[in-house]
């Protein structure tokens, strides 16, 4: 909002006061993470910025820990890099195994987290169910109380289960912690539909199935993908309930990086880090389109 041209002095003061103070509070938020980009590029192994970077020097630059993270644990890192390297990439690169776990574990509790989740908020979004608000509280506990205790009690419960050390109950600890993510998105959305859809194509004698499918499925999914991409970043950056429940084989991105800053601490960690930044920027990106999508169906926005 532009200040206008009858504004006071002091309201004059209070317009910039106040963008100051916002900017000053979002450089405190993103500074801790913009810094580790600059250095993932660093050609020495420090965690700080060497002189010759300072000066913006080019030979204190290096892609060399993006490409450590194709190399470790490979069998013959210094072959000839054809089709038979990027096999061994694959096969036996100790992130590359990392990636493919996140994204498949990821991918499976995002799907289940995003079903159980959205049923959940159909119904919690119904005026005429019992005991809402508990409910509510309930299905949303995983995300607030500390990680540190569900893990614990998951780690107990998926002992005597015998889901312990499995992907299965990986995926399903995960979901846990996404579906909170789901109801809440999908919740939201829930409030601004238009029920009058659903009786107007009752009367046109389409069952409650076809309903949910035909008109209110299509309107509220921009809510349920934001829900399943919060879900998917929860299940991707997730590294304490994978420390408990996970066996020592299953390496994910966050334990590999845990690992590597107990065993061996090398900038590798912070060009992980660095994609992690971006790629959680695209899909912050991709939810706040579809929020915005959302809005202008749901007409609260001009299109």
């Amino acid at each position: 909002m532009a200040l206008p041209i009858y504004a006071s002095p002091l309201e004059r003061i209070w317009y910039w006061t106040y963008r100051v103070i916002c900017a000053l509070i979002f450089i405190f938020l993103i500074a801790p993470i913009l810094v580790i980009i600059p250095l993932s590029f660093n050609a020495e192994p420090y965690f700080t910025f060497t002189q010759k970077m300072l000066s913006l020097d080019p030979e204190g630059y290096s892609l060399r820990w993006y490409d450590r993270l194709l190399t470790f644990g490979m069998q013959n890192p210094d072959a000839p890099r054809d089709a038979a390297w990027w096999g061994d990439v694959w096969r036996n690169s100790a992130w590359v195994k990392a990636a493919k776990n996140s994204v498949i574990i990821g991918f499976f509790s995002t799907i289940l987290a995003t079903v159980l989740g959205t049923i959940a908020a159909l119904g919690l979004s119904r005026a005429e169910m019992p005991f809402r608000k508990p409910i509510m509280a309930i299905l949303i506990s995983p995300m607030i109380v500390p990680i540190i205790i569900t893990a614990t009690g998951l780690f107990f419960f998926y002992s005597a289960t015998g889901l312990a050390g499995s992907y299965v109950g990986i995926i399903l600890a995960h979901a846990t912690l996404g579906i909170p993510f789901v109801i809440i998105t999908v919740t939201a959305t829930l409030m601004g539909f238009d029920r009058s859809l659903l009786r107007a194509a009752a009367n046109l004698g389409a069952g409650p199935v076809r309903s949910f499918f035909k008109v209110q499925l299509p309107l509220i999914m921009p809510g349920v993908i934001s829900g399943a991409l919060f879900a998917f970043v929860t299940s991707f950056d997730e590294v304490v309930v994978v420390l408990f429940v996970a066996g020592h084989d299953q390496q994910t991105i966050p334990r590999q990086m845990w690992n590597g800053i107990r065993e061996q601490i090398s900038p590798s960690i912070l060009a992980v880090a660095t994609i992690l930044v971006v790629l959680s920027i695209a899909l912050l990106t991709a939810v706040e389109l579809l929020r915005r999508r959302s809005e202008r169906l749901r007409g609260v926005s001009p299109a």
